[in-house]
């Protein structure tokens, strides 16, 4: 079983996924957050990370 999991960012305005990481399930096993540039709404908005399907 894999330590690392494939996790997308989506955007709380428009509630598109827009980016996507890898995180260690181990280390950090809360949700991760970032203000990244979404380029649908052409400003920075907060993220949320959500499971890739």
């Amino acid at each position: 079983m894999a330590v690392r999991e494939l996790i997308a960012f989506e955007c709380t305005e428009c509630k598109r996924r827009n980016y996507t990481s890898t995180k260690n399930r181990k280390t950090t096993t809360d949700k991760l957050s970032f203000k990244k540039y979404c380029p649908f709404d052409r400003k920075h908005t907060l993220h949320k990370e959500t499971k890739i399907k």
